[in-house]
């Protein structure tokens, strides 16, 4: 495949100085200030030439250093992407894989690594990984997704509020930080915003921004994904579908919908806007409240109400992204004030993945699509980075990691995935450099329905594979013919030697990387499970979810189910259960029966929703395999489990008249069975 090569803007002679005068980044030990934002897309920054909207001071990073063109997640993801950004490793290897899993604080961490050899390091803002932070001298940082609008923070000393944005408060927080760190040593600051996340609040300043004009629409704003696998037709993730108009697009409920009953996120409409201080309401009602009776005086239906759902959607996200810019060039002004300061220190801004901005009729992110596979990145070092420069190669966040140890002068862990971009930076070509990237989804059965996938991306192909067996499905795009990825040639014969080199190529990288994750064995319905190993001790089953799951389809034969199992250590809980559902229709109706480890129960959870039936306490050492009965009486509508001399009894829905899969499950767990024997 053809090597990329680095892009001069400049005019060569003034570049070819600029070069001479970086020699040695490696070792050099300047300040790192990353800044980070959730779910800004690269189409939403205008250096990467934007239709939208203009971003001038993440725009002056650039100017003044370099843009990474194509720069991509391993798994487009807030949690994911940060957790990789701190280990170099893909999701995979660091454990955390998805939104609600729990970062292992004992791993080792850039920030660790550099608060090691001296570094002053700082969290600020947004985390996301559940654990306390660790690794840095100083940390304060939103719990979970955090409140656009007087949010509480997390510190070591507890939890606080403070009035005001989060964009504008983390900024001023980090700008706090750099007056009073030590000056004696390098820094590593991580300034990290909520924005523009999902439900898009913007600040009392930017509510009027686009109120006199409508944003231009995206080509596939009304995609009736043709050409594609199924799986793209049944996430839950449209404006046309899947917006809330209370939580996103911030209309208040009328009496009679309050009365029909709020579902979903717009439950938390009220509680969202109690938030707001009384002027911070003032200017809210200010700016939404005549538009928001023109709307209800004559909604709109069909293609026109998706189009206002656009409008109202993309204008709150962009003037969340106008924050995030703003915030940008006071921290750069900041440093301009301390030239001392700046003249030691890298500038990095990036966000954790890319995001929908209405393109293929969508928002969020999740996919192996181009929109929220790619990640901004811009980096400055006036006298360091040559100005004004573009760099083509394949560069992913597992890089980041590798970057800010090898210009510290750390030895860069030989178990992290990722490869310094400090030779691209100097202005070099390695001819070694990577070809193609990995990327690696497990969301699924979670909120927007995005299906478990892995693929690879090269220069001009990506190939994805949808490996959950109800979807079992490939994908493979010319980019170059294809940009919006609208029509996979995956059957087309003249791609046929393509798409061999592609398949030999993800074999390869999933060897690289040891990723044996998304092999699920013979079941024929699954979610949220990692992998499935059959051994001699039975089924080892890794689910990263809560209520992950396998099934065989059909009648099992019997009702009543006998396994042993075996709590693996190392998840963040520990479990498992045998899954029965006698409702053919719904996944969602599936009975769980088990045993809790950490809790030492006997649970049976279920059907819907999750909720917890009946439970008894057990008694056990440990260590030893339990073994399980549950018994399904179906004229009595009842199920039983038994395990270790308790009994748990519970009703079954009326409508189950026989079974209709079987199988096994854990919720954030992995856990080994022996094979069901059925009666």
């Amino acid at each position: 495949m053809a090597r990329l090569f680095l892009v001069r803007l400049l005019p060569l002679p003034l570049f070819a100085a600029c070069v001479t005068a970086q020699a040695g980044l490696s070792g050099s030990r300047p300040n790192i200030l990353f800044i980070f934002s959730d779910d800004h897309a690269a189409h939403a920054i205008s250096a990467y030439g934007s239709r939208v909207n203009q971003t001038p001071n993440i725009d002056r990073i650039a100017a003044n250093g370099a843009l990474f063109r194509n720069n991509f997640c391993g798994n487009s993801l807030c949690g994911p992407s940060r957790a990789t950004i701190l280990t170099g490793k893909h999701s995979h290897a660091n454990g955390f894989m998805r939104n609600g899993n729990t970062f292992d604080p004992a791993q080792p961490t850039m920030a660790k690594l550099l608060q090691a050899t001296g570094y002053q390091t700082a969290m600020i803002g947004k985390w996301h990984l559940t654990s306390d932070p660790q690794g840095f001298d100083h940390w304060i940082v939103l719990p979970g997704q955090g409140q656009y609008y007087n949010p509480d923070f997390l510190t070591p000393d507890g939890r606080k509020r403070i009035e005001g944005h989060a964009t504008n408060i983390t900024t001023d927080l980090a700008l706090d930080w750099l007056e009073q760190r030590d000056p004696d040593k390098p820094f590593l600051l991580m300034c990290q915003h909520k924005a523009p996340h999902r439900n898009w609040m913007p600040a009392p300043e930017d509510l009027a921004l686009y109120a006199d004009r409508d944003i231009p629409e995206p080509p596939t704003l009304f995609d009736d994904y043709a050409g594609r696998t199924e799986a793209a037709k049944h996430q839950e993730m449209t404006i046309a579908r899947h917006m809330y108009l209370h939580y996103d697009l911030v209309v208040p409920p009328t009496a009679a919908e309050r009365e029909a009953g709020l579902v979903g996120p717009d439950r938390s409409y009220d509680d969202m806007m109690a938030r707001l201080l009384p002027a911070q309401r003032e200017a809210w009602d200010a700016a939404f409240a005549p538009r928001n009776a023109a709307f209800r005086a004559d909604e709109p239906t069909g293609r026109e109400r998706v189009r206002w759902a656009y409008q109202r959607y993309i204008k709150n996200y962009l003037r969340c992204v106008n924050g995030v810019d703003r915030s940008v060039g006071r921290l750069l002004d900041w440093l301009d004030a301390h030239p001392d300061v700046k003249a030691n220190t890298l500038v990095v801004y990036s966000s954790d993945q890319g995001f929908y901005l209405g393109d293929h009729g969508w928002y969020d992110k999740r996919w192996m699509y181009e929109e929220s596979l790619k990640m901004p990145l811009v980096v400055s070092w006036p006298g360091h980075v040559a100005a004004g420069v573009e760099i083509p190669q394949l560069t992913q966040n597992i890089d980041f990691a590798p970057t800010f140890l090898d210009l510290a002068g750390v030895d860069v862990p030989a178990d992290m995935h990722g490869a310094s971009l400090v030779p691209l930076l100097s202005g070099g070509e390695p001819d070694d450099w990577r070809d193609a990237i990995y990327y690696h989804y497990y969301e699924s059965n979670a909120v927007h329905m995005v299906p478990e996938h892995y693929g690879v991306r090269t220069a001009r192909y990506k190939l994805v594979r949808y490996y959950e067996p109800q979807w079992d499905a490939w994908e493979l795009f010319d980019l170059a013919r294809d940009p919006d990825e609208l029509h996979s040639v995956h059957g087309d014969p003249s791609y046929a030697d393509i798409l061999a080199g592609l398949k030999r190529r993800l074999v390869e990288l999933r060897r690289q990387y040891g990723d044996d994750t998304g092999t699920l064995g013979e079941f024929d319905v699954t979610a949220g499970i990692a992998r499935v190993q059959l051994g001699a001790d039975g089924y080892r089953v890794w689910a990263n979810a809560t209520g992950g799951y396998l099934l065989r389809s059909g009648d099992p034969g019997g009702t009543k189910f006998t396994t042993a199992m075996t709590s693996v250590g190392g998840r963040q809980l520990r479990n498992g259960f045998v899954l029965l559902s006698g409702d053919a229709e719904s996944r969602g109706q599936l009975v769980r029966a088990g045993i809790e480890f950490g809790a030492r129960q006997l649970t049976v959870i279920g059907p819907g929703g999750m909720r917890q039936r009946a439970s008894a306490a057990i008694e056990w050492d440990g260590r030893a395999p339990l073994e399980l009965v549950v018994t399904v009486d179906l004229a009595a509508h009842s199920l039983t489990a038994a395990a270790a001399g308790q009994r748990v009894t519970v009703e079954l829905p009326a409508e189950w008249t026989e079974l209709t899969a079987c199988g096994y499950g854990a919720s954030n767990a992995e856990t080994v069975f022996t094979p069901l024997s059925i009666e």
